[in-house]
């Protein structure tokens, strides 16, 4: 009797057991294993110099805009100077030519023209006597022609002085004043391509996220594109999983789906993700030769992102358990 009375309590708890199997079973028959992937951002400069400063250490969470590093820019700051300068003495130059001479340049040609005025009407006013005494016989012929000749001569310098006057009070030449506008402009260009490589030695995140890693330490030289912080901005952060064919109709991008994994700070709460991706070829898993017989054996991966503030819950390559949403 006691042995037919363990006999059938060995029945009771195996029946038991596989009862308790199957409705797991068919509890979990709609969740799918995955793990959490992370696309990260490296963060670079495209100038190469010595590291003066790492702002921020890993693991920490910064805001948008937040300074993460700079690079030494003495040689930088240098060239944006002399850019500078190069841009004031071109702007100079135009603005010399759109003026004409400076007032001390036309004030000495006006005193100039003043004593050739002076010694015009003296000329005129001997040549006048000179021809009444020519008249009377009182002068040669050679003299005469000697008074004309100065009084030609001075009224030539009076109109020449008076163009020379005219000239200075004109801008430059259209030509000259058009070379030197472009000249102008190139060094402008070299002012604004110096300012942009002194910025590029001070780097700042564009978005909000997590320092996942440094990757140098301050004093040491980093070339020119080679990252120096590696982030992970939380809208980087998605889940892959993978469902067998024969479930592959009952999810569609856009598709709300639950995450739940180990370590969830809301008390094992599934978090909410959206679905952006399912893949348009089959794996196998594990490598198999396709028949109809194990074609159950074939997944696709699906990709869902969650929010931003569940996303930081989150840890590149975490296991998770994925539920579709009803």
């Amino acid at each position: 009797m006691l042995k037919l009375r363990h006999t059938a309590h060995g029945l009771f708890l195996v029946c038991f057991s596989l009862m308790f199997t199957a409705c797991l079973d068919e509890r979990k028959s709609d969740t799918y294993q995955g793990y959490v992937e992370g696309e990260f951002v490296y963060m670079a400069s495209s100038q190469a110099g010595q590291l003066d400063r790492l702002a921020v250490t890993r693991g920490q969470r910064i805001d948008s805009n937040t300074l993460l590093f700079t690079l030494e820019s003495d040689n930088e700051a240098a060239a944006q100077r002399q850019a500078q300068r190069l841009l004031d003495a071109a702007k100079s130059q135009l603005a010399d030519l759109k003026t004409g001479k400076r007032p001390p340049e036309i004030a000495v040609i006006r005193a100039q023209l003043t004593q050739a005025v002076a010694a015009e009407k003296q000329s005129d006013a001997q040549l006048i006597r000179d021809q009444e005494q020519f008249r009377s016989g009182g002068i040669s012929k050679a003299q005469l022609e000697s008074s004309q000749t100065t009084a030609e001569s001075n009224r030539a310098r009076v109109l020449e002085l008076q163009n020379q006057i005219a000239v200075a009070e004109l801008a430059g030449r259209d030509q000259q004043i058009k070379a030197q506008e472009e000249q102008v402009a190139a060094a402008q260009a070299s002012l604004d391509q110096a300012n942009w490589k002194l910025k590029q030695k001070t780097v700042a995140s564009r978005q909000a996220g997590l320092v996942f890693d440094t990757l140098y330490r301050e004093g040491e030289w980093v070339q020119a594109g080679n990252p120096v912080v590696r982030m992970l901005p939380p809208e980087n952060i998605k889940v892959r999983f993978f469902v067998p064919e024969t479930t592959l109709a009952g999810f569609s991008v856009g598709q709300q789906v639950f995450i739940r994994f180990d370590g969830n700070p809301e008390n094992g709460e599934p978090v909410q993700a959206t679905i952006t991706y399912i893949a348009s070829e089959c794996e196998y898993t594990p490598p198999i030769i396709y028949s109809n017989e194990n074609r159950s054996k074939l997944v696709y991966m699906i990709e869902a992102k969650p929010d931003s503030k569940n996303a930081e819950k989150l840890r590149p390559g975490q296991p998770i358990e994925v539920t579709p949403g009803k």
